[in-house]
């Protein structure tokens, strides 16, 4: 397999590297499984990251080795990869300007992950086209389990969860995120900003700790989540992102933070081996098969 190749995708021509290099030790997944990956499930994926900042986690050298942050748009990058210049409102950000790209079609996505970019995270929110950032159209609250405590206990907390957000109108999509836990994402009208949604994220959280504290955790403290579930409410802070659904996870095998259905989770809130993190070839199978389970759950 040549080092480098010219590829046109989407009328765009960009050039491909290291295709044979191993990204995934574990499995031996190499970076052109990775590029087919996010090829094939491109017309899916890309619509739940449009117009929102990108910030990617980086492996050049395989998840077996180190991993850079990266928020800025590489240097390097082709001028007709979309960005954004906003300041850092993070509580580390210190007023700094940040380029975020925007990633709205196939090319975009071939080039970031050409770079190894295996993780795409994003914001609940959106830029309008003047380039402002909009009210938040998602909540996701992240369902972190601490051991003993699994994805099955994940799943026992998710149906606790849709059934407070269906109290307050809202209907909610389950991600298993690739890495421990699960994410539901609800959609929103948009009247809210990223404050108001984070705090009806945690009243959820404070709520379900008071109803089920043998199972529920909402406070950050690590020392009281060991068996029980956190309810991550802050996801929803307007600086914070959370991986994508249908990104891949930087882990030994490219598990992907896959959209579920709510028949497999009530079947892994029954019995926790019923359910397990999924693969990239899991994913496009189910995808080929089913299409946009996200989308058909989060807006249907």
């Amino acid at each position: 397999m040549p080092d480098e190749v010219m590829v046109d995708v989407d009328g765009r021509t960009l050039k491909i590297s290291n295709l044979a290099k191993v990204l995934y030790p574990e499995s031996g997944t190499t970076k052109g499984e990775v590029l087919h990956y996010y090829a094939q499930v491109a017309p899916i994926l890309l619509p739940h990251m449009a117009d929102r900042a990108v910030t990617r986690i980086r492996w050049p050298d395989g998840t077996a080795s180190n991993q850079f942050f990266e928020k800025n748009l590489p240097n390097g990058a082709p001028r007709w990869l979309r960005s954004v210049t906003v300041t850092s409102t993070g509580s580390r950000g210190g007023g700094d300007r940040i380029t975020y790209p925007l990633v709205d079609d196939t090319a975009g996505l071939t080039y970031l992950a050409n770079l190894a970019s295996l993780e795409l995270h994003v914001h609940q929110w959106k830029f309008a086209p003047n380039q402002r950032p909009e009210n938040p159209d998602r909540m996701v609250i992240d369902l972190d389990p601490g051991a003993p405590a699994g994805l099955g206990e994940c799943c026992q907390v998710a149906l606790l969860v849709r059934d407070k957000l269906e109290e307050r109108g809202l209907s909610c999509a389950p991600v298993t995120s690739g890495s421990k836990g699960l994410h539901l994402y609800a959609a929103l009208p948009g009247d809210l900003n990223a404050e108001e949604v984070r705090d009806q994220a945690q009243e959820v959280a404070q709520e379900l700790t008071e109803e089920r504290s043998d199972l529920v955790v909402w406070k950050m403290t690590k020392t009281l989540r060991p068996g029980k579930v956190f309810l991550d409410w802050s996801q929803n802070t307007a600086a914070k992102t959370t991986i994508t659904p249908y990104s891949l996870r930087g882990r030994g095998r490219p598990y992907v933070a896959a959209p579920r259905t709510w028949d497999e989770i009530e079947a892994g809130a029954e019995d926790g081996e019923e359910i397990e993190h999924l693969l990239l070839d899991e994913v496009l199978a189910r995808v080929d098969s089913e299409g946009d389970i996200f989308g058909d759950q989060l807006y249907g």
